[in-house]
């Protein structure tokens, strides 16, 4: 098979990594790629919304499947467009991922459902948003409805706060058209899990559960990112929680077909845990990350077959094996990041980290320059440790990212402690 995958992320890295270690694939194309990836596949430097410039090249290069990674050509229907053209491809429809592009109507398919989330108020006008905040008080969380590359969101401990998230998003229009409109929710108190499933529109088959930690400071403090980092198995999402998560999982797809959007693809689910009670914070059409760095490592089975299956609507016939084993991904972004920060600085010990045993750096925002790595994003690199436990992880990732050296380089040094407190509940 030749398989293509389009980003040029942290992401997209992981899944071309995992996808190269199938027995069915002879290659694989990323489009645009990263430093990283090209030392897997063949990178193609292309706009990755000119579906139809990418669509000719998949016909060009004879490719038997395309894997979408990031959000944004989903949102804009390059699924359908394929599908239009005969081309092969895994990710949910234009209409179906609206579930992420639109937090708005996730939140409408959540309340008709009855799928347990935040009680929340719409809002299209900035004034009536802030009397309302004034009105109920603080703690509250103020939202764009459109993407924003994670970032969209503000948990805001005051009511001043409060009103500056809504002008950031609606006034100053920092996300532009997807600040249109946006929610004002309840602040949900507990504990945060990811969790991932692919489906067919039937069947659903999760993956490995994790924990994102969002705010850029350690302690969860913060404005939030893209994400920072992240393990898996979450020990938060109990046998118990599970079960529940399956069910509001199901009752979602269930919803999407009944309003005429059956979903394929992989949804993820974001969730605030608390009590053993789970309640969904926000569904996303796409493969998290960096939760995808700290999850598919411990993938046993070939992802291959189960992209294969969700499009063609067998995907009860697969099954997936996962490692007992635990996985730490930890993210180091450039300085100043979420905001402004520089780009080029010359990256060091990429071969030496990678050389540990049990750890793989993926990388996110970077680039070539002549003979050298350098920066290009805000999150440059995804640096992932396997250990027996959360433990023996954390040490090891932390270890590695000693090795690794650029300019200005920031990352969280906490990640995983809520997994640390979890053993540490147990004795």
């Amino acid at each position: 098979m030749k398989i293509l995958v389009i980003g040029s992320g942290g992401r997209e890295h992981t899944l071309v990594w995992k996808i190269a270690q199938s027995p069915y694939v002879e290659k694989i194309y990323c489009i645009p790629g990263n430093p990283g990836i090209a030392e897997l596949a063949a990178c193609e430097k292309m706009d990755v919304e000119s579906f139809d410039s990418i669509a000719r090249f998949a016909m060009d290069s004879r490719i038997d499947l395309t894997i979408i990674g990031p959000e944004d050509p989903l949102a804009n229907g390059i699924v359908d467009y394929f599908q239009d053209a005969g081309l092969r491809i895994f990710g949910p429809s234009k209409l179906a991922a609206e579930i992420e592009s639109s937090k708005i109507f996730a939140k409408e398919l959540m309340h008709k459902y009855g799928i347990p989330t935040a009680n929340d108020k719409t809002f299209d006008n900035p004034d009536d948003a802030k009397a309302y905040i004034r009105d109920i008080g603080a703690p509250i969380v103020v939202k764009a409805d459109g993407l924003a590359k994670g970032k969209g969101a503000f948990p805001c401990r005051d009511i001043k706060s409060a009103e500056m998230a809504v002008d950031s998003i609606m006034v100053l229009r920092e996300f532009g058209d997807a600040g249109n409109r946006i929610i004002v929710e309840e602040f949900m108190e507990g504990e945060e899990a990811s969790f991932i499933a692919f489906t067919d529109g039937k069947t659903i088959k999760p993956m490995a559960s994790a924990q994102d930690h969002k705010p850029i400071y350690d302690g969860d403090k913060g404005p939030n990112t893209g994400g920072m980092g992240a393990y898996s198995p979450a020990p938060v999402v109990t046998e118990s929680v599970h079960k529940k998560i399956m069910d509001q999982i199901k009752t979602a797809i269930k919803g999407m077909s009944a309003e005429g959007r059956e979903y394929k693809g992989v949804l993820y689910a974001g969730l605030m845990i608390k009590d053993g009670e789970p309640r969904v914070v926000e569904f996303n059409a796409r493969f998290g990350d960096p939760e995808t760095q700290a999850v598919l490592p411990r993938l046993k089975s070939d992802i291959v077959p189960v992209m294969q299956a969700c499009i063609d609507g067998d995907l009860d016939k697969v099954q997936m094996e996962w490692t007992q084993e635990v996985a730490v991904c930890v993210v180091m972004a450039s300085g100043g990041y979420p905001g402004k920060y520089g780009k080029g600085s010359a990256i060091y010990g990429l071969k030496d980290a990678s050389a540990m045993n049990n750890v793989i750096v993926f990388h996110a925002g970077t680039a070539r320059d002549g003979d050298k790595i350098v920066t290009s994003g805000g999150r440059v690199l995804g640096v992932t440790a396997i250990g027996q436990s959360i433990g023996s992880a954390i040490e090891r990732v932390y270890k590695a990212l000693e090795k690794i050296h650029f300019e200005n380089a920031y990352y969280r040094k906490d990640i995983g402690y809520r997994a640390l407190e979890h053993r540490g509940s147990k004795g």
